[in-house]
């Protein structure tokens, strides 16, 4: 086996290879790590000769990395988290506070939910960076390679869910949502009615089912789905002057709706559901992180100022972290 100095190893090594390994590309690690290309190159030099490997090959796109890299990656990230807590303040001043924070969330949840949460950190941390992660992707793998700081999302981790928590920040339901000329827009709304309509989706994967189509499915019934989009946003233009109707979210559907073109009806009584929570999440590395314990706050207490959801329906209000590998155990939050 391999003796390693670990004297003679320069830790800013093991941030160049992070870099290196979530950006597979050396002038994009120079870009994220502001140092110059031939820089990166020599400490990618420097670490195969510490590692005895590779490390990152000529790929189709770039660098692909070898199996000795792969291997690497979660402890290097476990180690580097470590040492940033072990060197950060136990206390954050926010009014003296630089660097940047990541939030992740798809584009009409962050229209909905981030405009206080800026409009906070704007205030209290001028001197911070916001950065909105709001394309569709894998926010928990994101949060899980210390990418992001929190997401917004009503999905749950299909891997590893002990490394996140979470806290329930808003409840929402699903609602029709069709121009105002619509003839379901007036009468009653039954679900033969309903059903007898043409019906429009949003599914930001592409694939699969909507959650509707499980819930008739489950009843004997169908619907017949004439228009799939990708984002939230083309629904507007979709619904306007058209025979659509989507059911969509309520905090979605009525924000959809504001300038008045559009109007939002309760599903048929049948096909209504419970309240279904939205999440913040966060990974355990920064559960007790000064900065993150004050960022959660500032979530907190923006939520707080939106208020909760003002119509007959919604569900009580939860500020409880919750493992989502064990939802009846709670894990209170350091937050103040």
């Amino acid at each position: 086996m391999r003796e390693v100095n670990l004297r003679s190893l320069d830790l800013n090594l093991l941030v160049v290879l992070q870099a290196l390994l979530r950006e597979q590309h050396v002038t994009r690690a120079a870009e994220r790590l502001r140092m110059s290309q031939p820089a990166v190159s020599r400490s990618l030099k420097r670490l195969r000769e510490v590692f005895g490997d590779p490390l990152l090959v000529r790929g189709a796109d770039g660098l692909a990395p070898t199996q000795r890299a792969i291997a690497l990656r979660e402890p290097l990230d476990q180690v580097l988290g470590r040492i940033d807590q072990m060197i950060l303040a136990t206390e954050f001043e926010p009014r003296a506070a630089t660097g940047s924070v990541h939030i992740g969330c798809l584009d009409l949840e962050a229209g909905i939910y981030l405009p206080r949460i800026v409009e906070l950190l704007r205030r209290e941390a001028p001197g911070m960076d916001i950065e909105i992660h709001s394309h569709p992707d894998d926010f928990f793998a994101l949060l899980a390679e210390g990418r992001l700081h929190l997401a917004i999302s009503g999905m749950e981790p299909t891997r590893n869910p002990e490394q996140f928590h979470r806290r329930v920040i808003d409840h929402t339901w699903p609602e029709c949502l069709m121009s105002t000329a619509h003839p379901l827009a007036a009468g009653e709304l039954s679900v033969e009615r309903f059903l007898g309509a043409s019906h429009g989706i949003v599914s930001i994967t592409g694939e699969g089912p909507a959650l509707m189509d499980d819930r008739l499915r489950a009843l004997g019934r169908s619907r017949r789905v004439v228009v799939r989009l990708s984002s939230f946003f083309n629904v507007p233009d979709a619904c306007t002057n058209s025979d659509l109707v989507f059911s969509l979210p309520h905090r979605i559907a009525g924000r959809l709706a504001r300038d008045g073109a559009l109007c939002v009806r309760q599903l048929p009584a049948e096909l209504r559901s419970d309240p279904f929570p939205m999440y913040l999440y966060w990974h355990a590395r920064y559960h007790a992180d000064a900065m993150h314990r004050w960022l959660r706050q500032q979530v907190r207490a923006a939520m707080q100022a939106e208020g909760g959801s003002t119509t007959a329906q919604p569900g009580p209000r939860e500020w409880t972290d919750r493992l989502p590998a064990s939802p009846g155990q709670t894990d209170p939050d350091p937050c103040p």
